[in-house]
């Protein structure tokens, strides 16, 4: 194997690009995903259909598509239309659709705010009676006792699920290479295959590179579940 080839400043540089924008797409869109499933989820569970009935389309429209078919749907098919073409150079917000970062990010949040609705609906209905009730005997009206008990319960016992969802979504910025004009560590990794024709030395440090990020992130959760899990460990006799 000639993985010297991978050490070359050039490609070590394409890595280096894919790893970055990678990382900010999945930031980005965790943070966007996560700011709209909060009233989402919220919606989920409510009694009324009217309410959550269309966010239990969304979910499931979202869940039920392949990724790569949203990010197509995106940047191919709304990025593309004449209508916001003919408005993306002074137009907010269509100006935004002109950039293949923004179209990426937007299928990617959308994706994982259905997952993290469904998860945050769960966790919430899950929720023990007694906090509830507890919540009520001292007078918390419904929307106090959603904002200040429900939501922030469900979102510490969400962790170890929605762990695995951002494992997920890292691994799903690889589809971004299918955005023209956004490198991907994938994406740096088949130019630099294109350029050598060495599958195996650059299609097993993108793999490396995923791991490592892996690790990292569950890492970083392992200590956040320790902070806010930690009245759920089991208790040694």
């Amino acid at each position: 194997m000639e993985f010297e080839v991978i050490f070359r400043p050039e490609n070590l540089q394409q890595f280096w690009e894919g790893t970055v924008n990678a990382m900010a797409l999945l930031v980005s869109s965790l943070i966007v995903g996560g700011l709209l499933s909060l009233p989402l989820a919220v919606a989920r569970v409510s009694s009324n259909r009217w309410i959550s009935g269309p966010v239990w389309l969304f979910t499931y429209v979202l869940r039920g598509t392949p990724l790569l078919i949203q990010v197509y749907l995106i940047y191919f098919g709304l990025g593309q239309m004449e209508y916001i073409q003919a408005r993306w150079d002074d137009t907010w917000p269509w100006t935004w659709f002109k950039e293949p970062f923004f179209c990426a990010m937007l299928a990617f949040a959308l994706n994982t705010c259905a997952y993290t609705v469904e998860l945050l609906a769960g966790a919430i209905r899950d929720t023990g009676h007694g906090e509830v009730e507890a919540a009520q005997a001292m007078g918390m009206t419904r929307w106090t006792t959603m904002r200040r008990i429900l939501l922030p319960s469900a979102m510490r016992r969400s962790l170890p699920g929605y762990s695995n969802e951002v494992i997920m979504m890292l691994h799903s910025t690889s589809l971004a290479s299918a955005v023209p004009a956004l490198l991907d560590i994938t994406g740096a990794a088949r130019n630099i295959y294109s350029d050598f024709y060495l599958p195996f030395e650059v299609f097993i440090t993108a793999g490396v590179i995923y791991a490592t990020l892996t690790l990292m992130l569950v890492g970083l959760f392992k200590l956040a579940e320790r902070r806010w899990l930690v009245h759920l460990a089991p208790r040694s006799h």
